[in-house]
């Protein structure tokens, strides 16, 4: 049989995809403006022992599948001929890979080398050093061509439709600090830092005092730079520490931005009492971080490609579920929105940039970590236009003696 043929048997021929075998066969439509070409049996082996999303990744990042044309809409066509795929019958599946290559094609080959596997307990500080590690600490430089002159890796927030993205993240910064009411002379404490954007922003806009934290050694450094070139010495600091080693008290405000999703949902309770008791009364707590829409489906962090080659150990819930907790914390909940359009077009700038910069950061960081990268920014751009995660702002603000919370009537925001 050739490989061809058996494409077709297998997810059919009403896609607009051209199709290659390493036999040399073809499938599918040669005018198509998407090109499929398996280069080696090993991308068959992945397929056969883990059908679906992560066998393809596999053979994606390992070479064995290249993907021509744009990822963005090789995905969202892909995604039909993958459920597709996994309709099928293991004796059928089995058949066609016999008819292929024999045995040799039903044995096992080990994964890429960035499938990433912890060892440890789960979200202790050594384990979530090595999560953070493995995906923050890859090479600032390439992720200053990917995110660029920002150097801010969360949504942003598009005042216009053609907006840039580097007005869109300063926005954000913008519409964070105003949820805080930040004004001059306040203390801020910012966990899961990054490279300091929001240290920076609250520190030269607002001049508020702000000191962040993150696990990632890289980040520290450059962000350290960034306040030394900025001259913010005396109001901004960033510290290489877990959150949860951050000393003092009496903060007038917390931003969170990102750093949820690597918490864990056992962990969430420790970890919203842990920033309600950093504030000191009245303070606000906003928590920005990617979502499930419900608590029904499976999570789109779990044992799938976004687990083992982005954000080991992530872990996704529902806006409800983080609600819930910080209301059970002691917080007062005064306001949250959905962003999720706002990150699918943060996700399209992004993975521009990485096109423009292609030859660069293959170079930079090796062709797997580019591939993947690749991958899961157009992946999780569907994910959020298609409604499979979404992304939430919380506000919360910690009561004072009195009950209250020191909210205006008609924010500004």
């Amino acid at each position: 049989m050739r490989l061809a043929d058996a494409f077709q048997e297998l997810v059919g021929t009403n896609f607009q995809v051209e199709f290659v075998g390493y036999d040399s066969s073809r499938a599918g439509d040669p005018n198509a403006d998407l090109r499929v070409e398996v280069r080696s049996p090993r991308a068959l082996q992945y397929l056969m022992h883990a059908p679906g999303e992560l066998g393809l990744a596999r053979a994606y990042v390992a070479g064995d599948l290249e993907i021509s044309g744009d990822m963005y809409v090789a995905l969202s066509r892909l995604m039909g001929m993958s459920d597709q795929f996994n309709n099928i019958r293991g004796r059928q599946l089995l058949k066609v890979f016999r008819e292929l290559g024999g045995v040799k094609l039903l044995r096992r080959v080990p994964p890429p080398s960035n499938e990433v596997k912890l060892h440890g307990r789960r979200h202790s500080k050594n384990r979530d050093q090595a999560a953070i590690s493995h995906h923050y600490d890859v090479s600032n430089r390439f992720y200053e061509w990917v995110l660029g002159p920002s150097m801010t890796y969360t949504c942003a927030v598009f005042p216009e439709a053609d907006s840039s993205l580097e007005t869109a993240q300063w926005t954000k910064y913008d519409l964070v600090a105003r949820k805080l009411g930040l004004e001059p002379g306040m203390r801020l404490l910012d966990v899961g830092c990054g490279w300091g954007g929001m240290v920076l922003h609250a520190a030269k806009e607002y001049g508020v005092k702000v000191l962040g934290v993150t696990l990632s050694q890289k980040q520290a450094e450059w962000g350290q730079k960034a306040i030394a070139e900025a001259g913010l010495e005396e109001l901004a600091e960033i510290r290489h520490c877990d959150y949860r080693d951050v000393p003092g008290s009496d903060f007038d405000a917390v931003s969170s931005i990102g750093l949820t999703e690597h918490i864990g949902k056992a962990n969430l309770p420790k970890y919203f009492r842990f920033l309600y008791d950093k504030l000191r009364p009245g303070g606000r707590l906003l928590n920005h971080c990617i979502t499930r829409p419900n608590d029904n489906e499976r999570a789109y962090y779990s044992k799938g490609f976004i687990n083992r080659y982005v954000f080991p150990d992530g872990e996704l819930e529902s806006v409800g579920h983080l609600v819930s907790v910080m209301q059970d914390t002691g917080f007062d909940i005064r306001h949250q929105e959905n962003l999720r359009e706002h990150y699918a077009k943060t996700l399209a700038g992004w993975s521009a940039n990485l096109d423009a910069h292609w030859d660069e950061a293959h170079e930079e960081v090796g062709a797997e970590t580019a591939r993947v990268w690749r991958l899961y920014m157009a992946g999780s751009r569907l994910g959020f236009e298609r409604n499979w995660i979404q992304l939430h702002q919380v506000l919360g603000a910690k009561p004072d003696a009195n009950g209250s919370s020191s909210m205006p009537l008609r924010p500004t925001w």
